[in-house]
């Protein structure tokens, strides 16, 4: 009783929803009313004009009969045009073209319909003539003295003084964030800057390009920047570090449009500005895939991944969802990566079949159950131990879960009947020197002795660090710089290849589907980068000084650490495949005898936790390595203080 004692009346409801209907139509009905007034007004003005270039003209009119049927016939045009589905806030050359297109087929229509109503009789030819420019005058000018009005007016809601900018860049993107920024009362664009030649001296929307980026510093001073926008997403890494140099030296803050591949991809806009990260200066660049071949291989299959919730086996999930699989596994033993992307996968991919395995590689009934659970296809086994200093004191649990587990996987891959096997390796099994670097070796030979025993095709990929992983140098260099320093690099020296998450995965993914089992393919991973330049990158980037604001210390090679790491061992071939940035390594025919016994004989020692058997096994796994090598000379500790 008491809802419906609340309810409104229907008499109320009906005035509530005519008050709902004037509002929404309001705006418009006030175009469309300006509009008829202006198409009188130059039907008037076109007569106006006739009588002053002809004077013996017959004596003016006001309000002829004719001028009904003149509103009517145009309105009907205007409306038909679509005029009335854009705004005035937004009046651009576009809307100034289809003004003139209404223009000029309105006058036919005005014609036509006065000569059904009066056979023209009484309206002059000239008129008609006249008619169509003054009508496109008069609609156009109002609507831009507005859009100028509403682009140049201070706002009041902001307090602040407009910021006084300047964009790198005049192309494309720096045309749309211009556009944009045109109409944000916070900045305040004083020109461009572009080493092509050709446009010095040019204007874009009225702002000068004023020269090159080379004299950025000096025309920031001239011109009273206070920020630097960035806007060339095309970039390569060698651009954008020279940009980012420059831009430093004028000590102010600048940002930058998102890079290409996330425009293409429609993740971003080139307007969402960002400050520049370390990728957009480390990260290699962009790399063409074969999506075609990529789907027809992994489209409507069944999918799983070990270490699913990792870096690699987080993002090798998202890129596999987007490809539309019948189903996706993620086996993986920590719970809180898995709800993680679990959670993720779910609201980015409501449809995705998506199964969970919370559960360990090395047990060897949790995969046989997970593959047939999946009904699995195809097998991604990211599911390992990376960490190469906290290894060395691990023999066992690295073996464990890097050997024995791709072991139990491969294995029931082969017994699975799974069309691929996909082993993701690391650059430290070549020639390695750690425990981590051994252990990972110790599988890549491994699953060559497993190749051909089945209808599987086994396949691994090598490739070097990925940028912002877990356990990586650039999440602890920046936890390092938001402390205040220091910042610790273990040797001057020491350089490592990388490359982004998304491309690693991307690149496992073009490999899945070109490999015929038995390969060992390594990631063309560009030009090795010292670990020194990216720490005082990412220390300017935070807008502080290297060794003055943030101390940087150098510690000495940690144990397992080598100063430059390999891509390839040197016995091994480096053949081109169908993809440029993917080489096949082929090695010279390396027969590991008694490869069973010795896999039982490491369950054995992992079982006992027999350290001293294990360290003899990992040195029978692989030939040559020794674990002195990893106990490299440490540089006397040497400092970059704050000044």
């Amino acid at each position: 009783m008491r809802l419906r004692a609340c309810a409104p009346k229907p008499a109320e409801e009906g005035a509530v929803r005519l008050r709902v209907l004037i509002g929404a139509i309001h705006p418009r009905l006030a175009v469309v009313l300006h509009d008829l007034f202006m198409v009188g007004a130059a039907w008037m003005l076109a007569l106006i004009a006739r009588r002053e270039l002809w004077p013996d003209a017959p004596p003016l009119v006001w309000f002829p009969p004719e001028l009904g049927v003149v509103l009517l016939a145009q309105g009907a045009v205007l409306w038909w045009t679509g005029l009335y589905r854009g705004l005035w806030r937004f009046a651009s050359l576009p809307d100034l073209i289809n003004i003139a297109r209404a223009c000029l087929l309105g006058t036919f229509a005005v014609a036509l319909a006065l000569f059904l109503f009066n056979r023209l009789e009484g309206v002059p030819r000239s008129v008609l003539v006249l008619y169509p420019p003054i009508l496109a005058l008069l609609l156009g000018l109002p609507r831009l003295a507005y859009r100028y009005w509403k682009d140049s007016r201070l706002d009041l809601t902001h307090d602040a003084p407009a910021k006084r900018v300047l964009i790198l860049g005049a192309g494309r993107a720096a045309e749309a964030l211009l556009r944009e920024l045109r109409q944000d009362p916070r900045y305040r664009v004083v020109g461009l800057l572009d080493d092509d030649p050709k446009l010095r001296g040019a204007k874009i929307h009225g702002y000068p390009v004023l020269g090159g980026i080379d004299r950025l510093k000096l025309i920031a001073a001239e011109t009273a920047a206070e920020m630097l926008l960035i806007a060339i997403p095309s970039a390569t890494n060698k651009e954008m570090q020279r940009i980012v140099e420059a831009c430093e030296e004028t000590g102010l803050p600048f940002r930058t449009v998102p890079r290409l591949q996330d425009v293409v991809a429609g993740r971003l806009r080139f307007v969402d500005l960002k400050e520049v990260a370390i990728e957009d200066l480390l990260g290699r660049e962009p790399v063409a895939l074969d999506w075609t071949a990529i789907r027809l291989g992994l489209a409507g299959r069944h999918l799983v991944v070990t270490g699913g919730g990792g870096s690699i086996g987080s993002e090798l999930c998202r890129q596999l969802a987007r490809l539309g699989p019948a189903s996706l596994t993620i086996l993986e033993h920590s719970e809180y990566n898995l709800y993680r992307i679990e959670q993720e996968l779910k609201g980015d991919f409501p449809d995705l079949v998506l199964h969970l395995v919370l559960g360990d590689v090395c047990e060897e009934e949790v995969c046989r159950r997970a593959l047939a659970r999946a009904k699995a296809e195809i097998v991604f086994h990211a599911a390992a131990y990376k960490h190469v200093p906290l290894l060395e004191g691990q023999v066992r649990s690295a073996l464990r879960n890097n050997l024995l587990g791709t072991a139990r996987m491969a294995q029931a891959s082969l017994e699975a009947g799974v069309s691929t096997f996909v082993l993701i390796s690391t650059d430290k099994a070549v020639n390695p020197t750690s425990v981590m670097g051994a252990s990972k070796r110790a599988a890549e030979r491994l699953l060559a002795q497993l190749s051909g025993m089945g209808s599987t095709r086994l396949i691994t990929v090598r490739f070097g660090n990925v940028l912002d992983s877990a356990g990586s140098v650039v999440p602890l260099f920046r936890e390092q710089i938001a402390r205040g320093g220091p910042v610790t690099v273990t040797h001057p020296e020491i350089e490592r290849y990388f490359m982004t998450i998304p491309e690693a995965c991307q690149l496992i993914l073009q490999a899945a589907v070109i490999g015929q089992g038995g390969e060992i393919f390594a990631l063309d991973m560009g030009e090795p980068v010292k670990i020194r330049y990216l720490a005082e990158q990412m220390i300017r980037l935070a807008g502080k000084v290297p060794g003055k604001d943030i101390a940087i210390v150098y510690t000495g090679l940690r144990p397992g650490e080598k100063l430059c790491e390999e891509l390839f061992h040197h016995d091994e071939q480096r053949l081109p495949t169908r993809h440029p940035k993917i080489l096949e390594c082929r090695p010279e025919p390396q027969a590991l005898p008694e490869w069973r016994r010795l896999l039982a004989e490491t369950e054995r020692a992992v079982a006992a936790c027999d350290e001293a058997r294990l360290e003899e096994l990992l040195s029978l796994w692989v030939p040559g390595y020794r674990r002195e090598r990893a106990l490299l000379e440490r540089p006397h500790l040497r400092v970059i203080p704050k000044s």
